[in-house]
């Protein structure tokens, strides 16, 4: 891990030197990654629209016959909460206010009543061991996390803060649905706020990226190492686009 943090914070370097960047070129990697990063953190969660699909319904408000509507209001909704995201990277913090209306943009269109609410209920990760907080004990936990954050930021390297801020987040599971999107969203504010490349995860990873988190109860070692390479993947993908 600590070899690849070094080739991450070498790549880091060159992005650095290239800004600041024209304002046309800005505006063309906030689309460019509101369009990735939604069709990948969907898709990760099982969401059948494509990437070109799903760049359609977000840019042009157009309907993909034969995919369902879920799938289209996940993509809009996504893509309004990366947007509002982009909106909190100059604060340097997190609140619970943030996470509440990061959830509340990404699920209205789907469930209004559930969408910036935490949980009433118990609920179970099909496939994991490892049981979820009582929902009780979640907003304690939620300020317990938005603690915790703002101190691996004194400590750790980004790249390992934005990764632990996302198993934090998904261990504490704190709405009825939507936790895994929320938490890619947060952990790729922390590496904007902290200066970095946002992190794509691909879908092609899902079994590694979905078995990582569970092992990571006991050793977070492969998750943070999954989330290493996705960072240094995009890093290359952004020098490439401004090397065109």
């Amino acid at each position: 891990m600590n070899e690849l943090l070094k080739k991450i914070d070498k790549l880091q370097k060159q992005i650095d030197d290239m800004r600041p960047l024209n304002r046309e070129t800005v505006l063309s990697l906030k689309e460019y990654y509101r369009i990735g990063l939604t069709w990948s953190s969907n898709a990760l969660e099982g969401n059948t629209l494509t990437e070109s699909e799903t760049k359609v319904v977000i840019e042009d408000g157009l309907t993909i016959g034969g995919k369902p509507l879920r799938d289209h209001l996940e993509a809009r909704g996504h893509a309004e909460a990366f947007s509002h995201m982009l909106g909190l990277v100059d604060s340097r913090t997190i609140t619970e206010d943030d996470i509440l209306m990061l959830h509340r943009l990404f699920y209205r269109s789907i469930d209004d009543a559930g969408a910036g609410v935490y949980r009433k209920s118990q609920v179970v990760i099909s496939g994991s061991q490892y049981p979820l907080p009582a929902p009780d004990r979640i907003p304690e936990l939620m300020r317990e996390f938005t603690g915790k954050t703002a101190s691996m930021r004194k400590t750790d390297h980004p790249v390992v803060t934005a990764a632990r801020t996302h198993l934090d987040f998904v261990f504490i599971h704190p709405f009825v649905d939507g936790n895994g999107r929320v938490a890619r969203l947060l952990m790729n504010l922390v590496l904007l706020q902290e200066g970095y490349t946002i992190a794509l995860i691909s879908p092609v990873v899902r079994a590694a990226y979905i078995s990582s988190i569970e092992s990571a109860r006991e050793n977070d070692a492969d998750f943070i190492n999954l989330v290493c390479r996705s960072v240094y993947e995009t890093q290359k993908d952004y020098i490439r686009m401004m090397n065109l």
